[in-house]
């Protein structure tokens, strides 16, 4: 060893400090573990910076005053008399201190503020608490956690039913032409159509209840699956299935050996992109026919100016949503070993029982 020139790992060398010291920006590039939870985080703080900028930083925006001293409202002018409590445009506040001043009255004071329906961060995060502790503002209407889960069921019922429809049916347009031809044309003309412009025809013929909301979000991912499973089923490698071919497998091996196995990562990734697709109407869905579910509520709330409750019940179903993706990316990891390199979950399952089986037990002596 000692006889070999150091010059011949120059290049692997430099090689490999190219490799650690790679922009950000490379193209199709990994980023480093480190750079990717710092901007994992800050996909989330920057938002949350600028929207802190324009709550608390008075002289960025906040075009209203709130009225604190209503000053002299005794004298008559131009601008409608003002109140304390009240939310008034700058431009008419100053206008009525103009007056007043004209008048040699006592001005009016107030604090510079946004307008209602912005309210700022620590008002909407209190209400991430309060929204589920005060109770509804009228007799009969439902607290916010029973709106949140009527939504979910909404969502999983009419997600299911597109699924379990929408896969087989994208499966075999994918996999046989002739099917593709008779199905997809169709599929294709429908899914232009807005699927809320059939909610009077949903509650003509279903009524009032859930099931014209369940058809909403139906209509909303099913003509979108077929055509999504489709395409994915159609990458699938063509050598693989002539393989199979030429081992004499039938259609049906060919579709249930070869061509699900083969999609099946990628048909899960589809079904993770459906499932917020199918999110995107749920708000649409609930104001058919009654109003129900998360809906419901945010209606509510925005009718008595609770704007706090408001956006709280926004960020929810977007939390709501990014938990359930995460979720299901995590599943996938273990569902799909083959492509991602993690341990099975049923191997992994097997695995822990055996463990748990083959322990000793431990025996406690009897006292004599």
């Amino acid at each position: 060893m000692r006889g070999i020139d150091s010059s011949v790992y120059a290049p692997v060398k430099a090689s490999a400090a190219r490799r650690q010291r790679q922009p950000l920006l490379s193209v199709r590039h990994p980023l480093s573990p480190r750079a990717q939870a710092i901007a994992y985080a800050l996909a989330f703080a920057l938002p949350l910076f600028f929207w802190c900028l324009l709550s608390y930083a008075p002289f960025l925006w906040h075009p209203q005053v709130l009225v604190v001293d209503a000053g002299d409202t005794a004298v008559k002018g131009q601008y409608a008399f003002i109140a304390p409590g009240q939310r008034v445009d700058r431009e008419v506040f100053d206008g009525r201190n103009a007056e007043l001043g004209a008048a040699g009255a006592r001005l009016a004071s107030g604090d510079r503020v946004n307008p209602i329906f912005l309210p700022a961060p620590h008002e909407v995060a209190t209400a991430f608490y309060t929204a589920f502790t005060t109770p509804p503002e009228r007799t009969g209407d439902y607290w916010l956690h029973e709106s949140l889960g009527h939504s979910c069921l909404i969502i999983l019922m009419g997600f299911l039913y597109s699924m379990l429809l929408g896969l087989p049916v994208g499966l075999l347009c994918g996999t046989f032409p002739l099917v593709s031809r008779l199905i997809e044309p169709f599929v294709d003309f429908v899914r232009y159509m807005p699927a809320p412009v059939f909610g009077a025809l949903a509650v003509a013929v279903l009524g009032l209840g859930d099931e014209p909301k369940i058809t909403i979000i139906f209509i909303g991912t099913f003509f979108q699956a077929v055509l999504v499973v489709a395409n994915t089923t159609r990458s699938v490698d063509i050598s693989l299935i002539q393989a199979a071919q030429t081992l004499g497998a039938n259609h049906r091996q060919l579709l249930l050996k070869v061509v699900v196995p083969a999609a099946l990562p990628a048909l899960y990734r589809d079904m993770r992109i459906l499932l917020g697709w199918a999110w995107t109407y749920l708000v649409v869905a609930e104001l058919i026919g009654e109003k129900s579910g998360i809906s419901a509520f945010l209606y509510q709330q925005q009718r008595y100016r609770h704007f706090e409750n408001v956006y709280a019940g926004i960020v929810m179903i977007g939390l709501i949503g990014l938990f359930t993706d995460q979720v299901l990316s995590f599943l996938g990891k273990y569902l799909f070993p083959w492509e991602s390199g993690k341990t099975g979950l049923l191997r992994r399952v097997r695995g822990v029982l055996r463990k748990s089986s083959a322990a000793p037990s431990v025996v406690t002596p009897s006292a004599s």
